[in-house]
């Protein structure tokens, strides 16, 4: 059923206000814009599914908003964060409490990064057809084939949701899912601060000054993207715009030989944005330059332990059947090895209780990893 109304968005909303969950997922595009349009909304109750029509004429999502915060209800999404994101930027808020299937299915043994068809197709016997994924959904009217795929794409994801959920409590890990979730549910999640855009870049100059060239121009493009509300790109290349802050040109004929601009561009408003984007970096007084990360010298010898750690990571993930991505990066693993201390995830919460304790008796000497019937396995150290 197609939603076109705000009566019959409200109805709908106002019927669920009490249900135990509602599963949700929005078709968008962002080819053309900075910001994603939303272009439908589905909602799957426990027993019925719809799609709501944001570009429906008249049509007011406030009823949808006041569902999406209702504290009562579990928002159900897959992948959740451009979701979320969306009605982040719509309203301001993030969706609460929130349920992510691909993080559950991480903690429950369905691998690094499942799949939704994956999991439609294990837990709900579904089989997705996919060819309608890519299509115009800003089109209007929207195909009846259309609607079948975004209509599936909730009601499957109930079935997923109770398998995961029932999963979830017989093993005791609800909680680990819990705990994911907030990330998801902060809503400096989905800040964009421009001044912080720069950090984006594999380029790393090696020179403060054209740390602060990058940030300049970065924070420039980002806002006039926001403005113009089209793709950062749309604006000026990232090609062109790494090489601008490696040559800071000083005026519109310097600026001209970057590869990739046109005159027109060069002469307009955003040329001269662009090159008072420069005179700001050159001006800044070089202790307001931006430093460059901090890459963490590492000891001696921490190169082994990482490697004994990154086995016994795996032993765990396989042991467990819980995702090695979730628990653990091999950041993380460098961090371990050379600081019993260090302050990151894998030593906290379900983390450590699960691999970070573990982690710290091998480093200790306290435990050993040996083979045995062709799996690792870990034993009491000897020397320990």
């Amino acid at each position: 059923m197609l939603l076109t109304t705000t009566e019959q968005l409200a109805a709908f909303c106002d019927a669920h206000a009490a249900t135990e969950f509602v599963a949700v997922d929005t078709e968008f595009m962002r080819e053309r814009t900075y910001w994603s349009k939303l272009c439908l909304v589905q909602l799957g109750g426990p027993e019925d599914v719809v799609a709501v029509d944001p570009l429906a004429k008249g049509i007011d999502l406030k009823p949808l908003f006041a569902l999406m915060a209702n504290r009562k209800v579990m928002k159900v999404f897959h992948a959740a964060k451009q979701d979320v994101e969306i009605f982040h930027n719509l309203t301001g808020q993030v969706p609460q409490p929130l349920f992510d299937t691909q993080v559950a299915a991480m903690v429950c043994g369905f691998g690094e990064q499942a799949s939704y068809e994956t999991l439609a197709g294990q837990l709900a016997g579904a089989k997705i057809d996919k060819s309608s994924r890519f299509t115009d959904w800003s089109n209007r009217p929207l195909t009846e084939k259309q609607l079948t795929y975004a209509l599936g794409d909730v009601s499957h994801l109930r079935t997923v949701y109770l398998k995961l959920r029932e999963k979830l409590a017989r093993t005791g890990r609800a909680e680990w899912v819990q705990e994911e979730m907030g990330e998801l549910s902060d809503p400096a999640s989905y800040h964009i601060e421009p001044r912080e855009v720069w950090r984006r870049f594999k380029w790393r100059a090696d020179k403060p000054r054209q740390r602060a060239l990058l940030r300049e121009l970065a924070a420039w493009r980002e806002l006039e993207a926001q403005r113009l509300n089209v793709p950062r790109n749309r604006v000026l290349r990232d090609e062109a715009l790494l090489e601008i802050a490696y040559h800071s040109p000083k005026d519109a004929h310097e600026l001209a030989r970057t590869r990739g601009l046109s005159t027109g561009f060069v002469e307009s408003r955003q040329g001269q944005e662009v090159l008072a984007a420069v005179e700001r970096a050159l001006a800044l007084p070089q202790d307001q330059c931006p430093n460059g990360e901090d890459r963490r010298i590492l000891p001696p010898g921490i190169g082994p332990v990482t490697d004994l750690l990154k086995v016994l990571l795996r032993q765990v993930s396989e042991e467990h059947d819980v995702a090695v991505k979730l628990i653990a990066t091999v950041d993380e693993l460098e961090e371990i090895a050379a600081d019993d201390n260090a302050n990151v995830p894998a030593l906290h919460g379900w983390r450590r209780e699960l691999f970070g304790n573990l982690a710290l008796s091998l480093k200790r000497g306290e435990i050993a990893l040996s083979i045995s019937r062709k799996k690792i396995v870990t034993l009491p150290s000897h020397s320990g």
